[in-house]
């Protein structure tokens, strides 16, 4: 069971390194260099990336630590690890904020602005832009925060897990 609950806390961690990486890349990168085009320029873009992310490379990452989480709590609260114990729940409840951040937040803007069409007036456009963009960067600094803090408490977590199994001698 410890060599499972290992597999479960490295995988997490990996999971919340990718989210992290790619939320904070698009704090940091993406959304100020979006933010220099023009309107239509903007809402296509992100449409277009909208629709591209949602595909097997993100979606393994992105939901993936959720029950390997939760399998890692129980396993901790078996007595394996149990040092761990409140790192690893910190740590889901981290991630799972990011998490609902993202689909209660993020997501619904997505929807609202994959609805809008190209070929709409520079005014509609403009209209679009500004019911996301503020909104949706402000939403994506709260995930990128939330998945690199659930990083963090997830890597000491791993660090305890370790360390209970010198201290075990096994």
């Amino acid at each position: 069971m410890r060599a499972l609950q290992t597999t479960a806390l490295l995988a997490s961690a990996v999971g919340a390194a990718l989210m992290a990486g790619l939320f904070c890349a698009f704090a940091y990168a993406v959304m100020p260099g979006l933010a220099r085009g023009d309107d239509r320029s903007f809402v296509q873009s992100m449409q277009h990336i909208n629709r591209a992310i949602l595909n097997g490379w993100f979606l393994l990452p992105f939901l993936l630590p959720l029950p390997l989480l939760v399998l890692a709590t129980v396993l901790a609260a078996k007595g394996h690890s149990r040092g761990a114990l409140p790192w690893i729940i910190a740590a889901l409840a981290l991630y799972a904020a990011a998490f609902l951040v993202t689909g209660t937040r993020n997501v619904p803007l997505n929807d609202a602005l994959d609805k809008v069409p190209l070929d709409a007036g520079p005014a509609r456009l403009g209209e679009a832009r500004a019911a996301f963009e503020d909104g949706w960067v402000m939403w994506n600094t709260v995930r990128a925060v939330l998945h690199t803090a659930s990083l963090g408490v997830l890597l000491w977590a791993i660090h305890l897990h370790g360390a209970a199994k010198g201290e075990a001698g096994s």
